[in-house]
Formats: C-alpha cells, sequence, structure tokens
C-alpha cells in the first residue's frame, strides 16, 4: 500500500477539523491584525482549510476572495458553510496547490495562511510576495517549537527548509529574512482543556 498523500491525510481530517476550535481562534487574529486600507480588492486563503480565515476575512468587506487548498474533502466542507456563513459568494473555493497561488502577479491587496504554512516551506512566503501589489499585507501562523509534534504521516511533509520558531522574534524572522517589511509577531496562547499555541504573524509586500 502506497503511503497517503497530503491531500488524503487532510480529507481524513475534514469531517472533524472544525472540533478544533483553535483554528478559528487563529484565523481570527490573523484577520484582526490585517491593516489594509482601502478594503481589499482581492484577498487569497492560502491552504484555507474549511475557510476560517477566508469567512474571518469578509469583515474586511473585500471584493473577492479566492480560497484554495488541495484537499478535496476540506474545500467540501468550506462551501457547506458557505451558504449561510457567505450569502453574497464573495468567496471562490478552489481545490489545487496552494504554492503557487493561482493568481496574478501583483494582483492581489492581502494574503492570508491560517495554520498551514510550517507544511508548505519558504517557497509560499516568496509566492506571496509575487502576488501582493506593492505595499499589499501578509498574515500568517506558525506553531511554536516547543510545542510542535506532527503525528502520524504528517511529520513526512513538514520541509525543512522553513525551521519552526522558538520565538516571536524568530517567527518575525522568517518574514523579514524573505523580502516583507513591517514585520509584528506575537504569540498566542488558549488554556483549555488542551493548551494550544501559535505565533501570529503581520508583514508587507514592499512598497
Amino acid at each position: 500500500m502506497s503511503d497517503p498523500t497530503m491531500a488524503e491525510l487532510h480529507d481524513g481530517l475534514a469531517g472533524t477539523y472544525d472540533e478544533n476550535t483553535f483554528h478559528a481562534t487563529v484565523a481570527d487574529a490573523l484577520v484582526d491584525g490585517l491593516a489594509v486600507e482601502p478594503a481589499p480588492a482581492l484577498l487569497l486563503d492560502v491552504a484555507a482549510g474549511t475557510g476560517h480565515a477566508a469567512f474571518a476575512a469578509l469583515r474586511l468587506s473585500p471584493g473577492k476572495v479566492l480560497a484554495v487548498d488541495i484537499s478535496p474533502g476540506m474545500i467540501a466542507q468550506a462551501e457547506a458553510k458557505a451558504a449561510t456563513l457567505d450569502p453574497d459568494r464573495r468567496i471562490t473555493w478552489q481545490v489545487g496547490s496552494a504554492v503557487p497561488m493561482p493568481a496574478e502577479d501583483g494582483s492581489a491587496d492581502a494574503v492570508l495562511c491560517a495554520s498551514a504554512l510550517h507544511f508548505l516551506g519558504a517557497p509560499a512566503l516568496r509566492d506571496w510576495l509575487r502576488v501582493l501589489r506593492p505595499g499589499g499585507v501578509a498574515a500568517f501562523s506558525l506553531p511554536v517549537a516547543a510545542r510542535f509534534s506532527p503525528s502520524g504521516a504528517f511529520a513526512a511533509f513538514v520541509p525543512a527548509d522553513l525551521p519552526i520558531p522558538d520565538t516571536a522574534e524568530e517567527a518575525a524572522a522568517l518574514a523579514t529574512g524573505a523580502g516583507f517589511t513591517d514585520v509584528v509577531a506575537r504569540r498566542l496562547d488558549t488554556e483549555d482543556e488542551r493548551p494550544r499555541s501559535a505565533f501570529v504573524v503581520h508583514a508587507r509586500a514592499p512598497r
């Protein structure tokens, strides 16, 4: 039997993905810290999962949101929720690779990536600079190294070219090193039955 693909692994999680409420907490933190004015004409949600970041981004009154994920199961879950959460159908859902994003150079005002960069690797950061207009903004999250322990088959998909940060300063340095400016990073922690942590990073493409 062949090893499962990344899409197949996430398909297996799609039905229960929303039970982990930390995904929504991270998505809200990314959107709440996104400084984009005027309202974005095009916002990209990279590795969208079941759509937490895309739905949260509707608070920014975007003209259009393009949400891409490699997992058909995740996109199906997002589309099922969209009837209620996106009645104006501003979000376009697409199954496919999120790196590179299917967007023209300099076409996006904002990029979001919640709970996924640690599987996408450094090429994702470079691709966001490609798709963003000068001065466009990006927001992404990364796990905290001390609490990061990918299980089973997922461990094989963690790229070696993106070190998992121990501190907010290390998380910010990943964006700065890729060429972003105005980088701000902070640690987000929850203290429920299973404490969870992540770094939330906001950055800007050079003007």
